[in-house]
């Protein structure tokens, strides 16, 4: 897909619907949604080099396609961390010129979905997602929290977030 086709697909002007394309990840166990158009890679990292005094989400630095990237640990970001060694994969993306590495337990599919079955953030979603979710999708029998990269670093980096 070539990057005017990922740009029309994510801003919903393909060719006469109305729809967008997700990659989806799944971290501990729940099926999350990036927009096409802010991933550049999925890939199993070599190394993760740790970086003193980093917040405990930040799982340090890696390597990704020759570029230093920033490694943030999703599952430590949402959810309590698990014991012991798990695969590591990574799904790189950037936030204003930079470049990050959102570290998650798997990459699922590419899904297009019709824009006007995003929903907005349900009441009982976790705290911890509803403040980095740009809605859900209602799929066969699970819900898909649209990851909202913006909110995730902008929260990270102490940014205030655009009304």
């Amino acid at each position: 897909m070539t990057d005017k086709q990922k740009n029309n697909a994510a801003a919903g002007t393909g060719a006469g619907n109305e729809s967008i394309q997700y990659v989806t990840v799944v971290i501990g166990g729940q099926l999350f949604g990036l927009k096409i158009s802010q991933v550049h890679d999925a890939l199993v990292p070599e190394s993760v080099t740790r970086v003193p005094l980093a917040p405990p989400e930040v799982q340090g630095v890696l390597n990704l396609r020759g570029r230093i990237v920033t490694a943030i640990n999703m599952r430590r970001r949402l959810l309590p961390p698990l014991e012991g060694d798990q695969t590591m994969m990574v799904v790189g993306i950037e936030y204003k010129g930079e470049s990050y590495g959102l570290v998650i337990d798997t990459v699922g599919e590419v899904l297009t979905l019709p824009v006007s079955s995003r929903e907005p953030n349900p009441t009982n979603l976790d705290q911890r997602c509803a403040e980095i979710s740009a809605g859900v999708h209602r799929l066969e029998g699970q819900l898909m929290v649209i990851l909202d990269v913006e909110r995730l670093l902008g929260a990270m980096m102490n940014e205030p977030l655009a009304a």
